[in-house]
């Protein structure tokens, strides 16, 4: 059984003294405007280990998330699955993104799936990167 969870992301509040240098989280020195003493500062923290994007490249067309979803699953805990589709046909394009809370389950992925055939054609499992601006087209 394979269950596509959520990021669980811990809200963090902090009060600290008002600052008269510099903050390590902020680019501008906290100023009290009023003289308060204290500020509260929200920081939100992903819980676990940082998590990373797989790309998964050269899926059949008939591949469904599910499907995706039960190839990983045993290599870990899967968050969320996207296959990505035309716009105007609504048909997988034949690539995906995975994105896996454990580095080193998404690590044994790739290195486990990487060449694998699936469906007649020889999967590409790799470390997804930032997709690169594109120019405006009009």
């Amino acid at each position: 059984m394979c269950i596509v969870g959520h990021t669980c992301w811990l809200w963090c509040v902090t009060v600290r003294p008002i600052l008269d240098h510099p903050s390590p989280l902020l680019s501008d020195p906290l100023m009290s405007v009023d003289g308060a003493e204290d500020l509260a500062t929200m920081d939100t923290l992903p819980l676990g280990d940082t998590e990373m994007h797989i790309f998964v490249g050269n899926l059949a067309f008939t591949t469904t998330e599910q499907d995706l979803c039960q190839l990983l699953a045993p290599y870990g805990t899967v968050d969320t699955i996207r296959i990505m589709t035309d716009r105007d046909t609504g048909r997988s394009r034949g690539f995906g993104c995975v994105e896996m809370p454990d580095r080193h389950a998404d690590q044994d992925a790739m290195a486990g799936l990487h060449g694998t055939p699936r469906a007649g054609r020889t999967l590409t499992v790799n470390a997804a990167r930032p997709r690169a601006p594109r120019p405006l087209r009009w």
